[in-house]
């Protein structure tokens, strides 16, 4: 096959074939191996913030995690977020897991084989993540399948299945065994309205009962990412899932290029947002490190960004009415799973180009505590926002502009 346009780029850019930069798995190990050890210091500091004022502390792995990772090929990092002690409340530590991976089986295998596949690729990381401990677990976005909605071809929707499915099914006895919630994001196969297909998390209890769903809210139209030939925007607003371990919200891929989508997750009261993405490196990887960050940020809590691996070639090449020739892949998935503070820390990313398992420690007092630092939520003003967006929404609206009176008159 003719080298893609994607390949062509990345070739410019020396990204290799296999998703490295010059070699090197992540950002943060170039910069490792490359740097004086103080002058790397300085910019880790600059690029992953401190959190309570030190280094982010590393977590040491249970061996039965570790053997697991180098048996099965995958990415492994672990990392605790502090707090500030408290008088009056005990830590409120939880630990959180994220799985990034590639497709198991090319595309053009059959379907069955295929999810069966995956099934079993992300049975030992699951198993390292409950082996570590992990409390809350989230996969990314329609992991039970090949990233497909390029295609626009409907013999993918074969994939989908309903909230309580194969998928669901697979993963409760996980919930179970571990005690651990899991976030499952498929293609959902919504079988009391008309078989219409959404593009959907399910929160799986850590006693295996499904909590509840969400729904994507906002679907792309942008390059290759055509997913509106499937699903349409999602139904069921901004949930907050009260969970053993914290409050939790999904905000599903695209939905992290929206600042209301992130606010009204806060305003629900959410102690950690999850943000199952799968997206391409061409399109989006300048901003994959800030976005989540200063959601973080805005909204003091917790934000975990999960994003697939590795590059899906389908049978059959397609095109997105955007000039670019003809291809068989939406280019290269970039991994890179991390996790934000509210404090502008955040972890160093997993690979770029392998299967992953990132766990993370947090203390959720430090939602609290950044709330009260920087009083974001005291100092908003949402009754102007309201009265904007108010008027936004309606046909006769006309923004707010002062002209210079000056402005197109002639000298």
């Amino acid at each position: 096959m003719e080298k893609s346009q994607n390949g062509e780029e990345n070739a410019q850019l020396n990204l290799s074939n296999d998703g490295s930069i010059c070699g090197y798995d992540s950002l943060h190990h170039l910069l490792k191996d490359n740097l004086k050890p103080h002058h790397f210091q300085e910019v880790n500091r600059l690029l992953t913030g401190l959190n309570c004022g030190k280094v982010l502390e590393t977590i040491t792995l249970p061996e039965s995690a570790t053997s697991l990772s180098v048996k099965h090929g995958f990415d492994a990092q672990a990392f605790s977020f502090r707090a500030d002690k408290e008088l009056l409340r005990e830590p409120r530590v939880v630990r959180v897991g994220l799985i990034q991976n590639s497709i198991a089986i090319p595309t053009t295998a059959h379907f069955v084989d295929q999810k069966k596949a995956l099934f079993e690729k992300l049975r030992p990381i699951i198993d390292a993540a409950g082996s570590s401990g992990v409390n809350i677990l989230c996969l990314q976005e329609a992991w039970m399948m090949p990233f497909a909605f390029c295609t626009r071809e409907k013999k993918w929707c074969e994939f989908a299945e309903p909230a309580d499915g194969e998928s669901t099914k697979f993963l409760q006895s996980f919930a179970k065994k571990y005690n651990m919630v899991i976030i499952s994001p498929i293609l959902e196969r919504d079988v009391n309205h008309g078989e219409v297909m959404w593009n959907t998390a399910v929160v799986i209890g850590n006693h295996g009962n499904i909590i509840g769903i969400h729904r994507k809210n906002h679907i792309p139209r942008v390059g290759d990412f055509n997913e509106s030939t499937y699903y349409m925007e999602g139904n069921t607003g901004h949930p907050v899932f009260e969970t053993e371990f914290g409050k939790i919200a999904i905000n599903i891929c695209y939905g992290r290029h929206h600042p209301l989508n992130w606010l009204a997750f806060g305003l629900n009261g959410a102690e950690i947002v999850f943000n199952p993405a799968a997206t391409v490196g061409e399109l989006s990887e300048p901003m994959w490190p800030i976005e989540a960050r200063n959601a973080a940020i805005a909204n003091s809590y917790f934000v975990a960004s999960i994003n697939r691996v590795g590059t899906e070639t389908f049978p059959n090449p397609f095109t997105s009415g955007d000039g670019k020739p003809a291809h068989a892949d939406f280019g290269h998935f970039y991994g890179s799973s991390y996790i934000s503070a509210p404090d502008a820390s955040c972890t160093p990313s997993l690979s770029r180009n392998r299967d992953g398992l990132l766990v993370t420690d947090m203390d959720l007092n430090l939602c609290r505590q950044y709330k009260d630092k920087w009083g974001f939520r005291m100092t908003a003003r949402y009754e102007l926002y309201v009265e904007t967006l108010a008027q936004y929404v309606k046909p006769e609206f006309e923004p707010q502009v002062i002209r210079d009176p000056l402005l197109h008159k002639r000298c």
